[in-house]
């Protein structure tokens, strides 16, 4: 089901210790997490960089996870650890193709 993806892309010599950071606030807290699935990436042609996407139902679910109080930490936190700015991609998803030969095109 098409819904929305937020890129977060960032640059760090410390990415032991954002890993590190990350663990507890994204399974742990006061609220539930509403993200589908996170993946954490390395860029193989620009070493120190990195990608985290994430993936919501909606546009309103990933706004409801980003002001869960243990997200705000986290990303006051991990912008600390960072060799520069942090760049937020918010991106509606128009199509998904899931491999079953059916795309499923957003309403």
């Amino acid at each position: 089901m098409p819904g929305f993806v937020q890129i977060i892309e960032f640059k760090s010599s410390r990415i032991k210790e954002i890993e590190e950071l990350g663990r507890p606030s994204r399974t742990e807290g006061s609220t539930t997490p509403t993200f589908r699935r996170i993946v954490a990436t390395a860029d193989r042609d620009h070493p120190g960089t990195y990608f985290t996407i994430i993936d919501f139902d909606s546009f309103d679910s990933a706004m409801e996870n980003s002001g869960r109080p243990e997200t705000s930490e986290f990303a006051a936190k991990m912008a600390e650890l960072c060799d520069g700015p942090v760049i937020f991609h918010n991106l509606d998803v128009i199509w998904e193709d899931t491999g079953d030969g059916a795309d499923t095109p957003t309403p």
